[in-house]
């Protein structure tokens, strides 16, 4: 490939970032376009994967911001789950200088299509059930919560290890903690994937893995695009939003089992 100008250099890193914490705020997976992208601009794959995890750290925040009203609605319960999300991805760095990344690889496109088929599955119930989004919240049981939370941690763990479509499972796996609006649960999403990458982000600063001339500007498309994904979601009705969720989990998944070919 001829090299790029610097402008379209630059516009390639941050449309990246943008599209990439777009899809992470609305549903998750958005590494299966940044790290490409990266790849394609010359960057080798350890330092494409710790350059993609760092730049995009910011659009989690905005995702976050994106959904501070959702939030507000949020039982203080399910802030909890921060506590195995931070856990969770501090332990699954760790696994990342002891164990190789094949042992998730395999698995990685299989937990993404159960997590989506598992979220369409609760969609169309609820559409059977006629169920409404947007209620109040539903009471939480101590026993759900403490199942949650155990997912979560599974989840967290996975997420600091190899990080590829966390965001799927996240929303499949709330509803174990009683989180049944989408908007609020899209927002923990945002809130605990920034927590779970936290730590990732550590390991990797501290190994000197990140190319640090290509944060700023896909960080700067990532903010922008966290922010405009998390209004998306919330601008579409429920039922449109569900489903593009369960299409963005079938590109994922059919996207990793493509990279693992």
């Amino acid at each position: 490939m001829a090299p790029l100008s610097p402008l379209s250099h630059a516009a390639a890193l941050i449309g990246a970032g943008f599209v990439s914490s777009a899809i992470n705020s609305i549903a998750g997976g958005g590494t299966n376009v940044s790290f490409p992208a990266l790849l394609w601009l010359g960057l080798p794959p350890v330092t494409a994967n710790a350059t993609s995890a760092v730049s995009l750290w910011p659009g989690s925040f905005a995702g976050v911001w994106g959904f501070r009203g959702a939030l507000r609605q949020a039982r203080r319960e399910w802030l909890w789950l921060l506590v195995p999300s931070v856990l969770g991805g501090a332990v699954g760095a760790l696994l990342v200088v002891t164990l190789p990344s094949r042992v998730f690889a395999g698995v990685v496109p299989w937990l993404v299509l159960a997590s989506t088929l598992l979220f369409a599955a609760n969609t169309v119930r609820r559409q059977r059930l006629g169920a409404r989004a947007g209620g109040a919240p539903p009471v939480v049981r101590h026993r759900s919560l403490v199942l949650g939370a155990l997912v979560q941690l599974a989840i967290a763990v996975y997420g600091g290890y190899f990080g590829a479509g966390i965001g799927i499972l996240m929303l499949a796996s709330l509803g174990l903690s009683g989180v049944h609006d989408l908007a609020v649960a899209n927002g923990l999403k945002n809130l605990f994937a920034a927590a779970i990458n936290g730590a990732a982000i550590v390991y990797f600063v501290s190994t000197g893995a990140v190319d640090w001339p290509t944060v700023p500007l896909m960080a700067l498309g990532a903010v922008a695009g966290g922010w405009t994904g998390a209004r998306i979601a919330q601008r579409l009705p429920p039922l449109v939003m569900r489903w593009t969720i369960v299409a963005i989990g079938l590109a994922m998944t059919a996207a990793t089992f493509a990279a693992l070919r």
